[in-house]
């Protein structure tokens, strides 16, 4: 896992997110901060709330209960202005059946206002693969090629936040690595990044911080290291064993509070 970034101005403010669907509770409380440049991977059971979590923060779903804000715009009252700071790459993406791939990026260019967008938009075709689809429909895309086109789209317009919900889904070797390669780039650039995956080898490799979620509680929150130090049990564990400890079947092991990575009180 890389090293942090040096403290960098937020660009992403989560503050006790808490959503039900009738009984049951997707999110509980959920707070936490993403910086500009960091890459926090987001991982957790199936059922965890991190697809939940993601489309709150993006505004597909409403937030329920709790606060949401994007570059200091609050995405209830102030939806337009934190949209506009935003890229959201869901797990499969749905391009528009009717337009090509060409369009896709004049479309996202005009409606985020971008300007002279043509070149750009031809070193991302390049940069992902897309140059010889450039005049393919949506409807036509596999769905490694609709995972390339939502990739070119969102960094066309350089949001300042990006949410990737397993981004290498469907995904080639090679389409994985140009992947990997963009994300960390795009960080590089003062992106703040939230990458959700199963691949725990990916968050290993990418992430900065990682914040675990158990049954929409916040299980864990911090580095790899401070994951380590704070469950002293597991000292010089893999991620892959951090994750097991920290979301354990509640019905075998007394319920503790979430170790909040860094030995500092969980936020909220």
């Amino acid at each position: 896992m890389p090293e942090p970034s040096p403290i960098r101005p937020l660009r992403l403010q989560v503050q006790g997110l808490t959503k039900d669907y009738e009984d049951l509770r997707a999110l509980d409380e959920l707070t936490f901060q993403v910086e500009a440049g960091e890459i926090l991977g987001l991982v957790g059971p199936n059922g965890a709330g991190k697809t939940t979590a993601l489309r709150t923060i993006s505004g597909v779903l409403p937030v329920q209960e709790g606060r949401v804000l994007v570059c200091g715009h609050d995405v209830t009252h102030a939806p337009e202005a934190a949209k506009s700071c935003l890229g959201w790459v869901p797990d499969d993406p749905e391009p528009f059946d009717a337009l090509t791939v060409e369009e896709h990026l004049e479309f996202t260019a005009s409606l985020y206002g971008v300007k002279d967008w043509k070149e750009r938009a031809e070193e991302l075709l390049r940069r992902f693969e897309l140059l010889e689809k450039r005049d393919a429909l949506g409807g036509e895309l596999s769905r490694g090629m609709r995972q390339k086109l939502a990739f070119s789209c969102t960094w066309l317009y350089r949001p300042s936040v990006v949410l990737l919900d397993e981004p290498l889904s469907g995904l080639d070797p090679r389409g994985i690595r140009s992947a990997k390669v963009a994300i960390r780039d795009l960080a590089a650039e003062g992106t703040a990044v939230i990458l959700s995956s199963h691949l725990l080898e990916l968050i290993e490799e990418l992430a900065h911080r990682l914040l675990i979620l158990d049954r929409g509680r916040l299980a864990l929150h911090g580095t790899l290291d401070e994951a380590r130090r704070s469950m002293s049990a597991l000292a010089g564990s893999s991620l892959e064993e951090i994750f097991f400890a920290a979301t354990r079947d509640p019905d075998s092991v007394p319920e503790k509070e979430a170790p909040e990575a860094g030995g500092e009180a969980a936020e909220g």
